[in-house]
């Protein structure tokens, strides 16, 4: 190939077959060639590259020329177009070799066409050359924009991120050749989400560049431009959206919005009794506005709180009984703070929000309350009808005072007035009854639903009102020749009386028959019956 071609190649200039001549008026200039013989050496077909720019609107548009140095314009040879497009896409001068485009090309949808060109001897038949391919390549305009592929854009990146922050990446496509010129170089620009975001112009990564707070707004939309020709004058362009969302970090303190919380609670309130709530608020979410409260100041120790972690509330709890008349209102504060907080962020929670809680107990009518649990008397037997046993006491201990009744249950020998004395009303015998176990029973005189209770144990003393007796009926019997000092019969005696040590019997013979009788008695704390003299036989054996 001649410089002359080599120049036209380089400016992109169709090319022609050094064995294929021209007119002056076509695109290459004439190679001259050497007169020879007809029995010419058979040349090969040199491969050329053609351009046509895509996206052309007429119906005929010039391409290139194909022309052998053999054709002397005697119209003796015919030009021959083949393969894929020939005759539908492409056609050619079969006198000239002139090819044309008679179809608008798009080179998005195909970039070059590969075809075979022909010369034939019209006379012949035959062909004058050997059949060579050749390329016609659709050379780009800027008809595409770029697109972005991947919508819908969707981040999340935590609030409080410092400015440079990646927060994601767009990209976006340009059908158009990117080896031809600047037609696909991408600048990216931010249309929508200053002062907040940026985008990087050449990669399209976005970033962070000023603090957002998620308490403030939660979710930004940013509009980013992609422009081709690198933002030349002509340039085409696409937009895309992108949702930013704020994750949420625990940069807010839980804070009580009352300082001051009023509560009741029954005296008759058992321990473990719920008697109110209080809530924080925390502008954060999730586990960050998880809460824990507690007790800062209580100096009777009385109150706990308890966290519901489903509400985030804090439940004040009775933990010990209160009383009324003993003290009838409490002050109590609270504290709350975060359950988790990462080190990094107790900057924002080095001090716990406070409240005070005013408690006040209410007073309930209880009942009757006796000075002692349980009251035991003693009383000696056979004192008469209304001697004095002992005395209980019960009073109200509401503030109204309200006068007590009482009462004696299961009992027909006790009576009790409204002083709350106790005296007999039966004669009491120990030896029938030791013990009396009595209830009894106090009752408000403005109000008899309010009723206590307690036991009342009255235990009979003795008194030495039973002589001794015989602990049998005796019938003995003495042998006629018993011999004096014969102990012939042992006798005992009990005595119904109660003692603290045993009892003590001295036995004798009535005065009649200490003087009379043929017997003696030996005094051993029972009786020893033995014979002083012989028995006339007439006498019992």
């Amino acid at each position: 190939m001649n410089c002359y071609l080599l120049l036209r190649f380089m400016l992109g200039i169709p090319l022609l077959w050094p064995c294929l001549g021209a007119t002056e008026n076509s695109q290459t200039k004439k190679v001259k060639q050497p007169v020879r013989s007809h029995l010419r050496v058979k040349r090969g077909w040199v491969w050329n590259q053609f351009f046509v720019p895509e996206e052309m609107n007429t119906t005929s548009h010039h391409i290139g020329q194909l022309r052998s140095d053999l054709d002397n314009g005697n119209n003796s040879f015919q030009y021959k177009l083949l393969g894929a497009g020939a005759g539908s896409t492409f056609i050619i001068d079969e006198r000239t070799g002139d090819i044309y485009a008679i179809q608008k090309l798009d080179r998005e949808e195909r970039s070059l066409y590969i075809l075979r060109a022909q010369v034939i001897d019209i006379a012949t038949g035959r062909a004058v050359e050997p059949e060579s391919e050749f390329v016609i390549k659709v050379s780009d305009i800027n008809d595409n924009e770029p697109k972005f592929l991947d919508e819908p854009y969707e981040a999340i990146v935590p609030e409080m991120s410092p400015e440079g922050t990646l927060v994601i990446q767009v990209t976006a496509s340009d059908a158009d050749d990117p080896s031809s010129g600047n037609n696909a170089r991408l600048l990216y620009s931010l249309l929508q989400g200053q002062p907040y975001f940026s985008v990087e112009p050449t990669t399209g990564v976005i970033r962070i560049s000023s603090k957002m707070d998620r308490e403030l707004q939660d979710e930004y939309w940013v509009i980013i431009q992609a422009k081709d020709m690198i933002g030349q004058p002509g340039a085409l362009s696409g937009t895309t959206s992108v949702l930013i969302k704020l994750s949420d970090v625990n940069d807010n303190k839980p804070i009580f919005k009352e300082s001051l919380y009023r509560l009741t609670v029954s005296e008759s309130a058992p321990t473990g009794t719920s008697i109110g709530t209080i809530m924080a608020y925390d502008n954060d979410i999730g586990e960050n506005a998880e809460m824990d409260y507690s007790i800062e100041e209580d100096d009777s120790q009385t109150f706990d709180i308890i966290t519901n972690h489903e509400t985030q509330e804090g439940i004040v709890i009775l933990k010990k009984k209160v009383d009324f008349e003993h003290q009838n209102h409490y002050g109590i504060r609270a504290k709350v703070k975060n359950h988790h907080v990462p080190e990094q962020l107790m900057k924002y929670h080095t001090e716990a929000s406070t409240t005070f809680i005013k408690i006040q107990v209410e007073d309930v009518d209880e009942p009757p309350l006796f000075l002692l649990p349980y009251y035991v008397f003693e009383v000696f037997e056979e004192t008469p009808q209304g001697s004095f046993v002992g005395v209980v006491s019960a009073t109200d201990p509401d503030n109204r005072k309200s006068p007590i009744r009482y009462s004696i249950t299961r009992s027909k020998v006790f009576n009790i007035n409204d002083n709350g004395t106790i005296t007999t009303s039966n004669s009491l015998d120990r030896e029938i009854s030791a013990w009396y176990n009595l209830s009894i029973t106090a009752t408000e005189k403005y109000n008899i639903e309010q009723i206590s209770s307690i036991p009342l144990y009255v235990q009979v003393l003795n008194i030495n009102d039973h002589a001794p007796e015989f602990s049998q009926y005796y019938e003995t019997y003495v042998c006629e020749n018993a011999g004096s000092g014969q102990v012939i019969q042992t006798i005992s005696a009990v005595d119904r009386d109660e003692s603290i040590e045993e009892h003590h019997f001295y036995f004798n013979l009535s005065v009649e028959d200490t003087n009379n009788s043929s017997f003696t008695i030996i005094d051993n704390q029972e009786l020893v019956l033995t014979f002083k003299k012989n028995l006339s036989s007439t006498s019992p054996s």
